[in-house]
Parts: structure tokens; sequence; C-alpha cells
């Protein structure tokens, strides 16, 4: 592709909103620059991109930071991006030793393991209890309601947490800190059966994040329930699982058919090389939500009534894609572009363009499209999710 139809000006360069056709002109008024070449796209849109469509991209950087002694956090929720309604997320760090104190919440959970190593717990509703430890690349999955915790290990750790309520704000959850804070202390000696004098020195309000001690071996902090251990997995480890590899790039695809504790979140790990692209496709399920790893890309949305809009993308961006809606991300970087796609759903699901044209008719489809031979004899009946052709590549000016 030649990226020189939209995006005339040289990288190294102040980029102007001109096309290599002439149209637009110099942009003399305050601006900002930086952003500008972070946002080629939105600077200079394609000429294929027509009309208008919400914003379909938010950056943890332009997120508030919650900072406290063994950890931080920041959220990316309806509040930040308003077309996100399907799911929110939490970027949280901790210490080693820092701990995401005892708490539970109305939405489930679903997490990624970005770097490093932490200890999760929790305990169901029979009372059978779950102590696991995760690491780079895993997940983890607590149900709605189900109280829990995790704490950083002696290297600390980076994770992304995902909740099936684009409303949900990390600080709102249900914390054992709060609920002791807001209970008579009569109330607490009466429950537990013990002098009131032991609650002498327990938190004023909600903890949240706090720093505590590297804890031991996972085999020194295992306790027996009478009622046994938590019959399903809440953790898996997605890199550890063999990959869908197709040229230029990979997918992995977890959802309840593989980690059937993650009843209400489905996603797939995505690599796409350099030159390669995620194919033209939707989703007939449910809203995407992204998460961008490492690399950069750039992503067009196709909506009804003749609608598209290009959005470009680096590693730390969330973006987001309508129940349906065509798109396909390309790198448009020199790296690796590693990127999550995320699902209210059971399941994961797609439809490929390619795949439902070689599926169709071909008279059909050459009647509709104009199209000769060339591509008809092209088309794939399996699906590739990443694509890549030598000599139909993109890479960066």
């Amino acid at each position: 592709m030649d990226n020189q139809t939209h995006r005339p000006f040289p990288s190294k360069t102040i980029p102007q909103p001109i096309r290599s056709d002439g149209a637009g002109g110099v942009d003399r008024g305050p601006r900002d620059v930086m952003r500008d070449m972070q946002n080629p796209d939105l600077l200079v849109p394609p000429v294929t991109d027509a009309g208008l469509l919400p914003n379909l991209r938010f950056s943890f950087s332009d997120a508030h930071m919650t900072l406290n002694h063994g950890g931080w956090s920041r959220e990316v929720t309806i509040r930040e991006l308003p077309v996100a309604t399907t799911l929110a997320a939490v970027n949280m760090s901790l210490t080693p030793g820092g701990v995401r104190e005892l708490h539970w919440h109305q939405q489930a959970e679903w997490s990624y393991m970005l770097l490093g190593h932490a200890r999760i717990t929790s305990v169901d509703q029979h009372g059978r209890n779950f102590i696991a430890d995760v690491g780079p690349g895993d997940l983890w999955y607590f149900p709605a309601g189900l109280p829990h915790s995790i704490q950083g290990l002696e290297d600390g750790c980076e994770f992304l947490l995902v909740f099936d309520d684009g409303h949900f704000s990390d600080l709102d959850t249900l914390s054992i800190s709060d609920w002791f804070a807001h209970t008579p202390k009569d109330v607490l000696s009466a429950n537990f059966g013990v002098p009131i004098d032991a609650f002498n020195h327990i938190p004023s309000e909600q903890v949240y994040i706090y720093q505590d001690n590297v804890p031991g071996p996972i085999e020194s902090q295992k306790l027996d329930s009478p009622y046994g251990t938590i019959p399903q997995s809440f953790t898996h480890r997605l890199l550890a699982q063999p990959p869908i590899k197709t040229p230029g790039g990979s997918v992995r695809i977890v959802d309840s058919s593989n980690f059937p504790i993650s009843k209400t979140v489905a996603a797939a790990l995505v690599e796409i090389e350099p030159g390669a692209m995620r194919e033209m496709h939707w989703h007939p399920n449910n809203d995407e939500w992204q998460y961008y790893l490492t690399g950069q890309g750039r992503m067009t949305v196709f909506a009804p009534n003749g609608i598209a809009r290009t959005f470009d993308y680096r590693a730390g961006d969330v973006g987001y894609v309508p129940f349906a809606y065509g798109h396909y991300i390309q790198n448009t970087g020199t790296e690796t572009l590693w990127f999550l796609e995320i699902f209210k759903s059971d399941r994961f699901q797609d439809v490929s363009l390619n795949q439902w044209m070689a599926l169709t008719p071909a008279e059909l489809v050459a009647s509709n499209l104009h199209v000769g031979p060339e591509l008809m004899n092209a088309l794939r009946k399996e699906k590739w999710p990443v694509v890549k052709y030598p000599g139909f590549s993109y890479y960066p000016k």
C-alpha cells in the first residue's frame, strides 16, 4: 500500500493536514505536534474514511493515576471512553509485597498479567478456597460476587483487569477494610466472638492498596478447607497455549471452551508481524474492547450508511469496535504488534470477510463486486486471522 496517498509528509518533519492532491492546508495555529505525529490518520484521514463515528481510542497515559504505598492503579471506563459500554478496565501495579486488599464486586474480573509475579486468593460460596501464583501471560477470572485478593511477589507485578460492565470503577468495590470501618465495634465483637478492643487498630476507611512483606512460598500459605478447593481453576496460562499460526502472525483464543470458569469474558491474544494485518472481519456476538501491548498500528472501522473512520494505536492504548462493525488492524511500525481482543461473552466469535466470500457462489460475489478471476481464485475457505502476502504488505515510509 502506498501510504503517501493520504500521509504525504516525511515522518521526521512537522506534519500538516494536507493530502498529496493538495486537499487541506497548513495548520499555523496552536497545536500539539507530538499528538499529531502519534495520530496521523486523524490529522490526514485516508480518502476512504467518510462520516463520523464516536471516538474509539483512549490511552491509559491520559487516565488519572491513583498512588498508594504498595502500588498504583488507573482505569478506563465509560467515563473516559463513552462508547465502551460493555467492558471497563484497570491497569494496576503492585510493589514486592504490595497488596490489593481483600475485596469483592458486583462484576466479574478477568485479568492478563503484563509482567512480574503475583499471588491470588479466593473463596467461593461453598467455602472452597483457591490460592495460586501467576506470571507474565497468565490469566485469572473471578466470578461476580466472589471475594479475592492480589499480592505482588518478590519482583512485583503489573496487570490488566477487565470487568464486564463499562460503568465499573475499581474505587467503588466492596472492601473488607471499608466494611469493618463502617460497622460498630460491638457488632464486630458479637460477630466474631472476641473482645471489642481486638478492633482498636482497624483502618478508619478503605485501604485499597497497601504495602506488606513479600509472602513466603505458596506451600507455606496454603490452607485446607473442610469443603475442599475450588474445582474449576481461576487461572489459565495463555502463553503456554499453542497459537493458531498464519503467515504474518498468530492468535491465541481463550473463552469458556478452554477456560471454563470464564463465563462472561472471552478474548484473543493477537500477534501481527511488521507488514502484516489482522484480516478484515467482524464479531457477531458483542462489542470488541482492545488493549495494545507492544508496537503500533492503525484500525479502520466500517459502520452502516457508508461510514468509516481510522484511528492510530500504540502500546498502552485502548481501542473499541461496536457490535458487528467491520474492521481490520495493520501493523504500521517496525516491531511486532501485540494486542488483546476482549468481549463480554462466553465464546470468541468472528466472521472473516475472505472466508465468507470464498464460501459464497463465485458468480454471485463476482457480479456483486464487479471483480474477476484474479480475486476470486485467491479467496480462501480456511480462516486466517492474521494475513501477510509477499509483495502486498504495508511498511512505514
